[in-house]
């Protein structure tokens, strides 16, 4: 693993943030920071000596968290590190974000998912929890030893075979009896392989005028029903990973009528994008699971407002230019999403008065961090609790350059996108780990990591 550039968790001597509103709510007030705790909050507080952020007009929400990023260390550093993946984070509003376990080697013993924790703590930038692999190399045949990841100094809370599915039912099954007992969560990337083989696009009209391999939504439906069902059976928790499909949406209702322990992510560009972006053949856009109809992400959107899908995360998936400059059905699937994620849910919820910020927060923010079982995080913004923030310009319109974004890789589908909203500062446990100004200027607390970075 790659020696990350040392940055320091411990908090600043003292912040204030002046000017906010939280949760866009209200009257402005400041937010005084002192030990990593926010321990006092009200209008025009005195400045008592310590460094100020002014955010006038800006809206203050709990630093965002992630349940599903790929972070590419160990084995595909010229990707993405974790300390590049953690500063796209922190500039993306995120104070905690998930590593998945498809690196190479595979996170699938305690040896490197507490290495992943160290780096994640040394880098500093955001907390990196390490997600354990369910099975021995991903080839979902031996269970991994999930019981000492759990105990191991990283503490995985998440176990996934994200990349691949776990698709031998009786692997699965003993999977989530072992889960329950150890009290963590399994994540499921639904995907019935037999019925991807080839596919590269969603299977409609699309795909076929296209001449490109079609990806049906069974594939995705059919494990979604398998494993809520074994799931009630062994008394354990499910989540299903970047839910895609309508017919997912009615199967995750229909579970969690019957009060199965099921959740369930959807991901920005589900949300955002559908498959007529294909037209292209622009290898960017190959994602898995593949982008849906517009129909799809309708109903995902619905889900999400009325909490059938509980939250949103990133997939955040960087890759090298040459494997996604090609022909489209040899393009790594996969897009960029933590510096994005923030401001398509602004776009899609918020900006046309459809929903509000605490919303943003609670899919964003509160809810992951319920799921991961993160008491430090997703909290609310109040004294007392941990200084975990991040501050929003609603008016800080942007466009996305690929090329300015900090992950190591430039496979983002939205270069040359306007968007409304920005995130201005990310502060983790009282220090700044973002501040947008220092950045444009060239001066400051977040020149210096850049620079570092370097």
């Amino acid at each position: 693993m790659s020696a990350p550039v040392s940055q320091s968790t411990e908090a600043p001597s003292g912040l204030l943030i002046t000017g906010v509103t939280l949760y866009g709510e209200g009257d402005p007030v400041d937010i005084r920071i002192s030990g990593g705790v926010i321990t006092e909050i009200g209008p025009e507080l005195a400045i008592d000596g310590e460094t100020v952020l002014d955010r006038r007009g800006q809206v203050a929400l709990p630093g965002l968290v992630d349940l599903h990023t790929h972070l590419r260390e160990p084995g595909r550093e010229d990707t993405e590190t974790i300390e590049s993946g953690s500063r796209a984070a922190a500039r993306g509003g995120y104070t905690s974000v998930f590593a998945m376990a498809n690196t190479s080697p595979v996170a699938d013993n305690q040896t490197i998912t507490d290495s992943v924790y160290r780096i994640g703590r040394t880098v500093g930038l955001c907390d990196v929890h390490p997600v354990g692999a369910v099975t021995m190399g991903l080839a979902g045949e031996q269970l991994a030893e999930m019981g000492q990841m759990a105990a191991g100094e990283g503490a995985v809370r998440i176990f996934s075979d994200d990349g691949k599915c776990v698709h031998d039912p009786l692997v699965m099954r003993r999977a989530l009896e072992y889960s329950a007992s150890l009290g963590v969560l399994v994540a499921q990337h639904a995907e019935e392989p037999r019925l991807t083989v080839g596919a590269v696009a969603h299977e409609g009209p699309t795909a076929a005028r296209l001449g490109l391999a079609g990806w049906p939504r069974s594939a995705e439906e059919s494990i979604v029903a398998r494993d809520a069902i074994l799931a009630r059976d062994a008394g354990a928790r499910l989540h299903i990973c970047h839910a895609s499909t309508a017919g997912t949406v009615e199967l995750l209702r229909w579970a969690k009528e019957q009060g199965i322990a099921v959740t369930a992510e959807v991901t920005p560009h589900h949300l955002f994008l559908d498959d007529s972006r294909l037209e292209t053949f622009d290898g960017v856009y190959r994602v898995n699971p593949p982008l849906r109809e517009d129909t799809d992400a309708a109903a995902l959107r619905e889900a999400l407002r009325s909490g059938i899908v509980d939250c949103v995360a990133t997939d955040h998936a960087p890759h090298a230019s040459q494997e996604k400059c090609c022909e489209f059905a040899q393009a790594r699937p996969g897009m960029l999403g933590l510096e994005t994620a923030l401001p398509i849910v602004a776009a899609l919820f918020v900006e046309d008065g459809d929903l509000d910020w605490r919303w943003v927060a609670k899919v964003m923010s509160e809810r992951p961090a319920e799921i991961a079982g993160l008491a430090d995080q997703g909290r609310p913004l109040a004294a007392g609790e941990p200084a975990n923030i991040a501050v929003i310009d609603p008016n800080g319109a942007w466009t996305v350059d690929a090329e300015g974004l900090a992950s190591l890789s430039h496979n983002t589908p939205y270069a040359g996108t306007e968007f409304g909203a920005s995130v201005t500062a990310t502060v983790l446990r009282g220090a700044v780990t973002h501040d947008a100004a220092a950045l444009a200027t060239g001066t400051g607390a977040g020149a210096e990591e850049e620079g570092a970075a370097r």
